[in-house]
Parts: structure tokens; sequence; C-alpha cells
């Protein structure tokens, strides 16, 4: 196989996972994702159940993509997780 040949194999078999949440990803972006979770002042958390209600419509939500909303660009379980953020097109 000659480099062009291997590359294209290569990008055949990626998977990109539309509907996945970081959450679901690589140990290492779970990591980060405590990271910063963890770096929201506890008075700016959303509760526990307001944070998995609005992941469950980040779920099924069209715009998101790799765990990234296409409506914004954010981290779902970023805007998620503050309690002062709103979902940018107006589903929580």
């Amino acid at each position: 196989m000659n480099a062009v040949n291997t590359s294209a194999y290569s990008m055949e078999n990626v998977r990109i996972c539309k509907k996945c949440l970081l959450r679901d990803l690589a140990e290492e972006d779970q990591k980060d994702l405590k990271k910063y979770l963890a770096a929201i002042k506890p008075e700016d958390r959303a509760s526990e159940e307001v944070y998995e209600m609005r992941l469950g419509i980040c779920r099924k939500c069209e715009k998101l993509a790799e765990a990234t909303c296409e409506a914004c660009g954010c981290y779902v379980e970023f805007r998620a997780y503050a309690s002062y953020s709103r979902c940018p097109v107006k589903k929580w």
C-alpha cells in the first residue's frame, strides 16, 4: 500500500459518534470533562437531575455531533452543567 491508500484506509476505519457525549468517548476526554466541570463554582452548577435532563434532550437533538452542539460550538456537557446556561435552540 502506498501512503495515499494507507491514509484513505485509515479514514474508512474511523468511527464518528454523532450522538455521543464526552463521557461516552475516550478516557482522556472524560478526564478533561471532569476537570472543567469541577472548575464551575458549586453555586453555579445545575442539580444532577437538571443536568441529566438537559443531556437527555441534547442526545436526541439533531444539532449534536461528537459531543458538540453545532448551533453554538460548545461541548454540551459543559453548557448543561452550568445552571445559568441555556440551550441555543431553546430546547431547555
